[in-house]
């Protein structure tokens, strides 16, 4: 079984943004959608580009490569939802923002 690792404090990820972050050589895109933490995994399964850099909106995310677009609670590309990216486990403890990993 798995265990919660610490990848951001809830400061760090501004409502509608996202952040990048590294956690037992895993590279996770960390994003707050209206107070709610969702985790997924960082790499863009069209051509790689790095979804903790896109721009969020109602819980989507949009590479900044190629506009794929990404629900970020499912990890399901939203033109092809077989199109996928991991999704963590997330929970808020504190002022800390812990993935299960």
């Amino acid at each position: 079984m798995g265990e919660f690792v610490r990848v951001a404090g809830t400061a760090d990820v501004k409502p509608g943004h996202g952040i990048v972050a590294e956690v037992q050589g895993k590279t996770l895109a960390v994003f707050n959608v209206d107070g709610t933490f969702h985790a997924i995994d960082n790499t863009c399964v069209h051509r790689g580009g790095p979804l903790g850099e896109g721009e969020v909106e109602g819980g989507v995310v949009s590479c900044p490569w190629h506009g794929w677009q990404f629900n970020v609670a499912t990890g399901e590309c939203v033109k092809n939802p077989s199109a996928k990216v991991a999704v963590y486990q997330v929970k808020v403890d504190g002022d800390e923002v812990k993935v299960l990993i």
